[in-house]
């Protein structure tokens, strides 16, 4: 005989059901900023807080709660949690929204709107968020009747938190949030949501034909995307590498699923990525695609694009395989699922790659680390960008890093060496003023972990007010500024492209000073615009117990390369030195010897061979 489990009912209010079905999926922070419609939410807030069973932080900015929801979700891999009102508070949230949206990032947004009756009469502070999210969400609900709230906030956090993740809005009218009614909890996982299933199991015949692909591949490349990090897959993609030897590159929103340190590791490709990734996707003839969507910013050109390989395509999105190069072998499903299988099904034919089958391949990779590498500059009397960034990767190698976007992000990006979810930056939308409040979401995920702020001048003021929320509540984050006085990656490509016409680029007039702004707030702030300055400074600014806001000021023209230029294959990148002419589309390597650096229609000076 069975027995039935006991269900508590009581009589609650739908912001209660709404907050103590938040606790019971266990959220722990909400970031939010309250109004009137939401009160009724915030009302049964202020209770739940006072037992000490969630707590609430207060931005200053609805967007800074989106952000620092989305950088709590990017540091954990739980769901964020945010909170604004209706009308503006709600729209002030579409960034932030977006920004989850684009790079497939797991959180709940929980709105308020207008009465029930007030719906669809343009009443005061009205705005219709459901609509206006559709085309950014996973998801969306507005909550019509309060007995449906358990329901469809355990529905919500299943659907933000499985298959592809992403953001789901929750739209609760004022009077849902006061009315009363018999109030039935939903444990968490208990919801099934009919048409809902993800694949999270690969097909075995598609793992089968990709082990035959990588036992055949001479030069193969591992291209490793954000879906890799979503899934958990850091184990099993250092153990496909090792197993076959395979070079192992990654996107922006990949940075951390592969230890870069690894000599396997050709870091990031691209637009500014590493000139040996991007020669090595160029001429690879199997490219593993992990979790990643072949963006336009990795791919340039597209048809020219591992135009020599075959592709295997790996994501749990059926959307994504195809959607942009056909792959020879689709496999749809998790990717760590998928990866357990197929390392399992090698295991237990015996499969690894043969002796010796990738090293002419890996060599020449070596060759361009060495000929190719990334340059950090020394100026005198200023600072380059890339030391700031190198010396904070020197001192603080295990932080967890947020970014702003720009210049600044391109440049952490090549210089750190990040572990799993410790790269937390807006990818796909690249919207700046992220960083502050992703690293405040961040750090109060992990508390006792060091997290850091890259800002660049322009995007850092875009959001410079939480730094308020910073002071109340004794975030101990780190905002390092790389100031160039400039929108950095506009006026590069103003330089580059627009007749070095830099309308509107120029940050200089009008700029705060940056250390007397901090203090303002409450927030330590600290100076350093000389080279010999930098090492001690972020030695104080790390050992400070509190928040600190440090202004770098460095060289105003330097210049972010390797580049990709927009419509060029990844072969043909400006900022290289002169010979990396000869690793160009145009010219192949001798397919008797590999010797490098042979134009077609002559002979290769190694071995003779017509090429």
């Amino acid at each position: 005989m069975q027995l039935k489990t006991k269900v508590t009912i009581k009589r609650a209010t739908g912001g209660f059901a709404l907050i103590d079905s938040l606790i019971r999926h266990g959220v722990k922070h909400i970031f939010g900023y309250p109004g009137g419609a939401i009160l009724p939410l915030y009302d049964e807030l202020y209770r739940a807080e006072e037992t000490g069973a969630i707590k609430h932080i207060l931005v200053r900015h609805e967007q800074g709660a989106a952000h620092a929801a989305d950088g709590y979700a990017r540091a954990t891999g739980q769901v964020g949690v945010c909170f604004a009102t209706s009308g503006p508070g709600a729209t002030n949230l579409v960034t932030g929204i977006a920004t989850a949206h684009m790079d497939s990032i797991p959180m709940v947004i929980i709105t308020g709107q207008v009465a029930r009756p007030a719906i669809g009469t343009d009443a005061f502070q009205e705005t219709d968020i459901y609509g206006i999210t559709l085309p950014i969400v996973k998801h969306s609900y507005v909550v019509r009747d309060p007995r449906d709230m358990a329901r469809i906030v355990a529905e919500a956090f299943h659907i933000a938190s499985t298959g592809r993740p992403g953001p789901v809005l929750v739209d609760v009218p004022k009077d849902v949030g006061l009315e009363e009614f018999d109030y039935q909890p939903v444990e968490p996982g208990s919801v099934r949501i009919p048409g809902y299933r993800p694949t999270v199991k690969g097909n075995p015949r598609q793992i089968n034909q990709a082990i035959y692909l990588l036992k055949e591949a001479k030069r193969p490349l591992l291209y490793v995307g954000g879906g890799a990090i979503a899934a958990g897959a850091h184990e099993e993609i250092k153990e496909l590498a090792e197993l076959f030897q395979l070079p192992v590159t990654t996107t922006l929103m990949g940075k951390g699923s592969f230890d870069e340190n690894h000599p396997l590791s050709v870091k990031m490709l691209g637009m500014h990525g590493t000139a040996y990734a991007n020669f090595a996707v160029t001429e690879c003839d199997l490219l593993i695609a992990v979790g990643a969507r072949f963006d336009d910013r990795v791919t340039g050109k597209l048809d020219e694009f591992a135009a020599r390989a075959k592709v295997i395509h790996i994501d749990i999105d059926p959307a994504e395989v195809g959607k942009t190069r056909g792959p020879d072998v689709p496999i749809v499903g998790d990717v760590r699922q998928v990866l357990i299988d197929l390392l399992r099904r090698c295991r237990e034919t015996g499969v690894s790659g043969k002796a010796g089958q990738t090293a002419e391949w890996l060599h020449r990779i070596d060759r361009w680390k060495q000929d190719y590498p990334l340059v950090v500059p020394h100026y005198p009397d200023i600072l380059a960008p890339q030391e700031v960034i190198s010396e904070l990767a020197t001192q603080a190698p295990d932080a967890y890093y947020t970014t702003d976007v720009g210049q600044h992000q391109m440049w952490s990006a090549q210089f750190l060496n990040n572990g799993p979810r410790r790269w937390i930056s807006s990818a796909g939308l690249g919207t700046m003023g992220y960083g502050l409040p992703a690293a405040m979401g961040a750090k109060m995920a992990l508390p006792d972990e060091q997290v850091i702020c890259i800002a660049g001048d322009a995007s850092v003021q875009m959001n410079i007010q939480e730094l308020g929320t910073l002071a109340q509540y004794g975030i101990n984050v780190k905002v390092v500024i790389v100031n160039n006085g400039w929108q950095g990656m506009v006026r590069q490509w103003q330089q580059a492209f627009y007749g070095e016409r830099y309308s509107s680029s120029n940050m200089t007039v009008g700029m705060p000073d940056f250390v007397m702004l901090a203090e303002a707030y409450g927030v330590k702030g600290m100076l350093v615009s000389r080279p010999e300055e930098l090492k001690d400074a972020i030695g104080q600014m790390l050992a400070h117990e509190g928040p600190v806001l440090m202004n770098v000021k460095v060289t105003r023209d330097e210049n972010c390369y390797p580049m990709v230029v927009p419509g060029k294959s990844n072969a043909q990148m400006v900022g290289l030195p002169d010979r990396s002419k000869l690793h160009s589309a145009e010219l192949v390597y001798c397919p008797s010897c590999g010797a490098k650096n042979v134009s077609t229609n002559n002979f290769c000076p190694e071995c003779g061979t017509k090429v």
